[in-house]
């Protein structure tokens, strides 16, 4: 079974068994102890995992860790676990003194839901106040799978993974300070459009109704670019694509086309993914087309060239599918229209497969 299964089988049987685990030992034992085994690791086998890792020999108050994680006889991730009732942020404190203690690189803080991993980018040996990689394991995000995976036995790379958690913690900062913005925009957020839109003086007046205008501006964007074009094109007569072998195109009759119902939900998805593209391509050649089955968009409104399909239809789940140079689709499982931002980087390599777009 690949990696990624075996973390969702995980994190749906901390959904189902969460509620009849009543302590810390158990939590280790039912939650914890697997996702370690998943990562590769021995847990039976002393010199590659250390239960109870003593941190400080020479202190008259022994500490111990949870578990300890070896390489060439060095640790090199601690775990400090904690009842799943718990909250995590109350025992920093506690990781921060073991992680100071031990010559390890990594340190995880868990209750077996919450996934906190730390390192020492700010200063050597003292652990970062923030987390480089958090994420529920009953909701772990595509790219949280891809960070996740460095850590597996198999393929463990301190460098590589200290180049990544650097990159991680400054992106997830970013994005942190945009999350803020948008949804209570600071002076200065609020200044920077100010400035650039308003030619009068920037009174505390004019700030104050700026703010409320640019929060509003900012959630209402898509719908104000595209607006116009996308009550058109609700009107026009769509067309379903049958694709087999031979890529014959048909158009569906009436009767099958009064069934297609573009949804709110699929045009949130299309201003995404166009709010993405545009970046490298014009965004009047990005297309949509919706039908029974799947809302697709195209390039240049050519179904030759597919740019990805939204598949929102479900009661179940939803899923994004993405082409290959072949036009081989691959589907992604999604919890909510902005997972689609994890697949920027390949949405953007699409365009090149038509044009050699640069």
């Amino acid at each position: 079974m690949e990696f990624k299964e075996q973390i969702k089988q995980l994190g749906e049987k901390v959904i189902k068994l969460k509620d009849q685990i009543k302590t810390e030992e158990a939590t280790k034992s039912a939650f914890i102890m697997p996702f370690i085994q998943i990562l590769g690791y021995d847990l039976f086998n002393p010199i590659e995992v250390v239960p109870e890792f003593i941190t400080d020999y020479g202190a008259k108050n022994i500490e111990k860790v949870d578990y300890a994680i070896f390489k060439d006889a060095q640790p090199i991730i601690i775990i400090e676990c904690k009842h799943h009732v718990e909250t995590l942020e109350k025992h920093y404190t506690q990781t921060h003194k073991y992680f100071h203690l031990t010559k390890s690189r990594f340190a995880i803080l868990t209750n077996g839901i919450q996934y906190n991993f730390y390192t020492d980018l700010d200063l050597a040996n003292k652990m970062d106040e923030k987390p480089f990689l958090s994420f529920d394991i009953t909701n772990i995000k595509e790219q949280q799978f891809k960070e996740l995976a460095k850590f597996h036995k198999s393929g463990f790379d301190l460098n590589s993974i200290l180049t990544t958690a650097s990159e991680l913690k400054y992106s997830n900062a970013i994005r942190s300070v945009l999350n803020l913005e948008l949804s209570n925009p600071t002076h200065e957020f609020v200044k920077y459009f100010v400035s650039r839109v308003y030619e009068g003086k920037a009174t505390e007046k004019i700030m104050l109704q700026f703010t409320d205008l640019v929060k509003r501006t900012i959630e209402n964007t898509f719908n104000d670019i595209v607006s116009d074009r996308l009550m058109n094109a609700i009107n026009q007569t769509k067309l379903v694509t049958v694709e087999n072998q031979s890529e014959t195109q048909i158009q569906v009759d009436n009767n099958e086309e009064n069934k297609i119902i573009t949804t709110e939900e699929e045009l949130n998805g299309f201003y995404i993914i166009k709010s993405i593209l545009r970046t490298k391509i014009s965004s009047e050649r990005i297309v949509y087309r919706d039908t029974i089955s799947y809302f697709g968009i195209l390039l240049d409104d050519n179904n030759r060239k597919p740019l990805c399909r939204l598949w929102l239809n479900s009661q179940t789940k939803k899923y994004i599918g993405l082409f290959d140079k072949d036009k081989k689709e691959t589907k992604y499982e999604i919890n909510s229209l902005d997972d689609i931002y994890n697949y920027s980087e390949q949405l953007l390599q699409i365009p090149d497969f038509y044009e050699g777009t640069k």
